[in-house]
């Protein structure tokens, strides 16, 4: 990632956004950081009760998909945790705002 990042500068085509709140970074280069990032996901996912990066969760809450679609995604999931989540998703009285979307980089 490294090296790109220096291709993209050297080009001059180098875009750097400042992240906030909700974000994490990992450089998953290696065994041991790839086994980091995923005991990360799975903590926040035990420790606060959402999925992370959950495409159809992302697509409802940004406007892609609505609610209906959502559920038609995850009724043939439904015996699952994933499937259950996402029901949970659709019956939400308040759903996330898209502003609010923290996110998880994995390089």
């Amino acid at each position: 990632m490294t090296d790109l990042n220096k291709v993209y500068l050297k080009e001059g085509k180098l875009r750097v956004e400042r992240m906030g709140r909700g974000y994490a970074w990992f450089d998953a280069g290696t065994h041991d950081s790839l086994l980091q990032a995923g005991e990360f996901v799975r903590t926040i996912q035990q420790r606060q009760g959402f999925q992370v990066a959950c495409p159809e969760e992302i697509a409802y809450l940004l406007g892609h998909i609505d609610a209906d679609r959502l559920r038609e995604l995850a009724e043939p999931l439904a015996k699952t945790a994933y499937g259950r989540y996402l029901l949970d998703v659709v019956l939400s009285d308040e759903p996330w705002k898209a502003g609010e979307i923290g996110g998880l980089l994995v390089a």
